[in-house]
């Protein structure tokens, strides 16, 4: 929390620590009554408590995390007003550092630590150099934007465009750029603010929907007590883990990540250092010039992912051990249930308990066959005849029937029968290590869809590139190469191949563009490229991209309907996953149930009575 509030802050330290101590204490608030409250209502179920607690720690932690995007939105319209403060200045002093400077002398808001910043930079000694420096570190890309074209303006000068200056002018696009990011997040935020909650919403109401269902409908005792319940509850949790870590990732605004934290310093990098875990990691890493190698790094870049390949086979090492370990001990957890389900329930010839009394004679029976339960289990060569023989003989059936024998002895043989085969089966290791391989291939789903999320977004970025190559083609000095450069430094899905382009640019522009070309194959980025090869060889980069500014109105309807497109299909899908957790509680674990376990206790019962009569 701390490293992501210091991008915002930079260098403010009591700030930093102010909205960091501001935020922990609002989670803890959220997370002390809730943790009580779990406590009391699962406190005779010790595993579903632990999933509930651990799934708190995430809903939690994604709380924490949207207030600090609330403050990187902070920031974004801290910026507008910001941007309006320099354009009056640079009005008045027609320099632009002196238009900064002055700008910045509120010291109230976030932008101001930023923009003393940019200032700095521009009076330093090697600015260019500091610059690159700021672009590591900047919280959004259009601070990057507005440090970039402040530092060219100083160094190649204003010119006058459409009689106007052209850094106003620039400075106005990247202002209506952050009103359409603004109004996009607000969307976002408006679309998916429920969806977290009834995503999540499922885990809470599993318990008091089992002990609903018990109390009015006494024959779901069986179901909701036993293997059965214990399953469909384990599948709705994972089911609602899934839905909820997808929902953040659809959400995914572009905001502050943890992206800036060291690689180097994450616990996976920590632990490939040891040589014992680093040999292990690299039996399953494949060999560099391979196709899944290949393949491998193309994903992580297709769904700009800041991992490291061994970071990446790290975590699926991990995730699979540990999936393996926790089958096994759900498998355990299942198998405890059956049993003590067998020890506690009422025992009765039919399920329809209607009375006290009939659950208190029926509690009886029970606590008179654990006696003998315990008496037999885990023997050998137990039959009904042996049971039948004791029986006989036994205080408490001496004056039975031996009709009423053979219906207690068989009675105990059921019982036996199901606490003997509870036990950790062959099959049930296997399916352990089924689980555990897809728990392996889980990261890599998880970049898929990331990446297939990012797909969506390609439009949008584009249209970035168009605001980028419109503030750049009209400033003197300015080269093919250079817009390349710019492109690489804001871009995200096309990042790779445009790096791919920059670095082997020397060696041959047009074959470095081509290369680029055939490298996507977006038709909106082809055209952008197309341009720049016509730039590089035939005309100047204005008229290559002269449709830009004749074409800005057009252009920015189509970006707002880029943005409207995208929120719609995300919102879609989004409403698709979040609500399938709700679907499956009221649809998996409660009405299905309910009819399935109610007819075949009605026909149980029905056969039960005619066999008395």
């Amino acid at each position: 929390m701390r490293r992501r509030l210091e991008i915002i802050n930079l260098d403010d330290e009591y700030t930093t620590r102010v909205q960091t101590a501001r935020i922990i204490t609002k989670g803890l608030l959220i997370i002390l009554p809730l943790t009580i409250a779990i406590i009391l209502t699962t406190k005779q179920n010790a595993l579903l408590m632990v999933i509930l607690l651990f799934f708190e720690g995430i809903l939690v932690e994604s709380r924490m995390s949207g207030m600090v995007d609330k403050l990187d939105t902070k920031l974004l319209k801290q910026q507008i007003d910001f941007f309006a403060e320099v354009r009056h200045a640079y009005h008045e002093y027609n320099m632009v550092e002196e238009a900064i400077y002055e700008a910045a002398q509120n010291d109230e808001v976030e932008v101001s630590r930023q923009a003393e910043k940019i200032y700095e930079i521009l009076q330093s000694d090697d600015p260019e150099s500091e610059l690159e420096k700021y672009y590591d570190v900047a919280p959004n890309s259009y601070l990057k934007e507005f440090a970039g074209i402040s530092y060219l303006t100083r160094e190649f000068g204003d010119r006058k465009v459409d009689t106007g200056s052209l850094y106003l002018k620039n400075l106005n696009n990247i202002t209506q750029e952050m009103q359409l990011e603004i109004l996009k997040r607000d969307k976002l935020d408006y679309v998916f603010q429920s969806l977290s909650i009834i995503a999540a919403l499922p885990v809470i109401c599993i318990e008091p929907l089992k002990n609903w269902c018990i109390s009015n409908f006494s024959f779901t005792a069986n179901f909701y007590q036993g293997k059965g319940g214990l399953i469909m509850q384990i599948a709705l949790i994972i089911i609602t883990f899934v839905s909820y870590m997808l929902i953040r990732k659809i959400r995914d605004n572009g905001s502050i990540k943890d992206a800036y934290k060291d690689p180097n310093q994450t616990w996976q990098a920590k632990a490939y250092k040891k040589p014992f875990i680093k040999r292990i990691v690299d039996l399953f890493i494949p060999k560099q010039g391979t196709k899944e190698y290949r393949q491998n790094i193309q994903l992580l870049k297709d769904a700009a992912s800041k991992q490291k390949m061994e970071t990446l086979y790290i975590n699926r090492i991990v995730i699979c051990i540990l999936t393996f370990f926790v089958s096994l001990f759900l498998f355990g957890q299942l198998h405890k249930v059956a049993v003590n389900y067998i020890y506690e329930s009422p025992t009765t010839d039919y399920n329809l308990l209607t009375s006290d009394s009939d659950i208190k004679k029926a509690m009886e029976v029970t606590a008179s066959d654990n006696v003998y339960l315990d008496k037999y289990k885990g023997k050998s060569g137990i039959t009904v005849d042996v049971i039948k023989t004791d029986l006989k003989y036994s205080k408490e059936y001496k004056n039975s029937s031996d009709k009423d024998i053979e219906k207690v002895a068989n009675r105990l043989m059921e019982k036996l029968t199901i606490i003997n085969s509870e036990s950790l089966q062959w099959f049930e290791l296997l399916m352990a290590m089924l689980f555990g391989v897809i728990g392996y291939y889980v990261p890599i789903w998880l970049l898929v869809f990331q990446k297939k999320m990012r797909q969506l977004e390609m439009e949008n970025e584009v249209m970035q590139f168009h605001t980028i190559i419109m503030m750049l083609m009209k400033i003197e000095r300015v080269n093919v190469e250079m817009i390349l450069e710019w492109m690489e430094r804001y871009s995200n899905i096309f990042r790779e191949p445009i790096s791919k382009c920059v670095n082997n640019y020397e060696s041959g522009a047009w074959e470095a563009l081509e290369e680029l070309k055939n490298d996507i194959s977006y038709k909106q980025m082809e055209q952008i490229v197309e341009s720049l090869q016509a730039a590089v060889e035939k005309i100047p980069i204005a008229d290559a991209f002269d449709e830009l500014d004749t074409e800005r109105a057009y252009y920015q309807e189509k970006r707002k309907e880029s943005n409207e497109r995208l929120i719609s299909r995300k919102g879609l899908i989004g409403k698709g996953i979040g609500f399938a957790p709700m679907v499956c509680l009221f649809v998996g674990y409660l009405i299905i149930p309910l009819v399935v376990i109610g007819l075949s206790s009605m026909t149980s019962s029905f056969d039960a009575m005619q066999t008395m009569m």
